[in-house]
């Protein structure tokens, strides 16, 4: 059995007034990708930025309950944000490459965090690169803009940059929404061999590709988890009414 990399005991997030999450609680486990599947606006994303304490950015967010990562609650005042969000990357739904070279924007956080030698930085962003399976396809043209490469190629340059600063956990919003099916598997094979090495959790609307490619799957609505276990119970074996309706197309 996979062992529990982020723990999450009695979350609840509010924007202003608005209760957008209610009591969460669950085990993510490590090495294994994990799918939060649910309809729009069912507190999916907002979860997910949680886990790295985006919401952080909101004004208005407020977080009461624990989130522990690595057995450390990454919401005690005294954690080191800059270094919760380095060891917990995020990749967006649009592709967010900086209007920079290819491995400017690699190389970007790395250097943020001190690292200046050229010939440690060529290294990390080739195994970055190749971390992110598109090594082949830009190593002869690293110094080109980022943004001259297609949606699909830009969307693994961001994942390259995710996994420069060396992350313990991907948390990736709706990686594909923005791309075309074949850049999709790609970025779903990728997904495959990041596992080996990280723990992922993807916010999917697509529930083909929760099927085909998450290990566990936790279905949201109305800002509650309705049922969370591996991803072949949820679709095959569904627990709640409500979770076999969403998952045959009944609603949502």
């Amino acid at each position: 059995m996979e062992n529990t990399k982020i723990e999450v005991k009695d979350l609840n997030l509010y924007y202003g007034d608005h209760k957008a999450l209610k009591n969460i609680n669950i085990d993510i486990k490590e090495k294994a990708i994990t799918a939060f599947i649910g309809p729009s606006g069912c507190g999916k994303s907002s979860f997910l930025k949680t886990l790295n304490r985006m919401n952080d950015l909101v004004d208005v967010a407020r977080v009461e309950g624990l989130v522990n990562i690595n057995g450390k609650d990454i919401y005690d005042e005294k954690t080191d944000v800059t270094l919760l969000r380095k060891e917990v990357g995020m990749v967006f739904q649009q592709p967010n490459p900086f209007p920079m070279s290819i491995y400017d924007n690699v190389a970007y956080g790395p250097r943020i965090h001190g690292i200046k030698d050229k010939k440690r930085l060529d290294k990390i962003v080739e195994n970055s690169l190749k971390g992110a399976a598109i090594y082949d396809e830009v190593k002869d043209r690293l110094k080109k803009s980022a943004l001259s490469l297609s949606g699909g190629q830009q969307q693994r340059i961001c994942i390259a940059r995710a996994l420069a600063v060396e992350p313990d956990i991907i948390l990736m919003d709706e990686p594909t929404s923005a791309l075309d099916p074949i850049s999709t598997s790609k970025i779903e094979d990728l997904m495959e061999e990041l596992k080996k090495k990280y723990t992922v959790v993807i916010v999917t609307h697509n529930m083909q590709q929760a099927a085909r490619i998450s290990d566990y799957t936790a279905f949201f609505l109305n800002g509650e988890i309705v049922e969370y276990g591996k991803t072949n119970d949820i679709f095959s074996y569904p627990k709640d009414k409500r979770t076999e309706d969403y998952i045959t197309g009944r609603f949502g």
